[in-house]
């Protein structure tokens, strides 16, 4: 991505540059914040949004939100409920799944605004990357995942993430 400044006071020019870009532009004020960001940060992909902007965007009907867990953690580990599923990573190795694209592509389409969740917020990211070179123009990586991240026990879900924010989960 090339060296791109953005003034943060005006978001009609944020717009215009993820438009120059190929991205549409944002429909909300989080999905604008989240752009912005996202400019400023030189992400591959349309931005970032926290777990609670995340459930603003999906329970208003603003956005399609993707697991991209495994479906063992899904299982076993929790998910929210009604999302739709496309592991990024498959297999006891946690291989990349070579269909992931072309699955989500099933699941979503290319011009929906996607969120990504996985367990911390790193794997949805290089999925949010992937997503965007295959030409998703609104996909954004849901920060701090479903669990959180690990705290000074190396532990999940003390302090941050999905679950930990009281937002809606199930688990089987």
């Amino acid at each position: 991505m090339s060296d791109v400044v953005i003034d943060v006071q005006q978001p009609s020019y944020a717009n215009a540059v993820f438009a120059e870009k190929g991205f549409a532009a944002a429909a909300s004020p989080i999905l604008e914040k989240a752009r912005q960001r996202a400019a400023e940060e030189q992400l591959p992909y349309a931005g970032s949004v926290s777990p609670q902007d995340a459930w603003a965007l999906v329970s208003s009907g603003e956005a399609v939100l993707i697991d991209v867990r495994t479906a063992e953690e899904r299982k076993f580990v929790g998910h929210v409920p009604e999302t739709r599923h496309v592991a990024w990573m498959t297999g006891l190795s946690l291989s990349r799944n070579p269909r992931f694209t072309r699955e989500l592509e099933g699941k979503a389409g290319k011009d929906d605004v996607v969120l990504l969740l996985c367990r911390s917020g790193k794997r949805s990211a290089a999925a949010a990357e992937a997503a965007a070179k295959a030409g998703f123009k609104n996909v954004f990586n849901i920060l701090e995942g479903f669990e959180g991240d690990l705290d000074e026990q190396q532990r999940r879900g003390a302090f941050n993430g999905w679950r930990n924010a009281g937002l809606p989960w199930i688990q089987d």
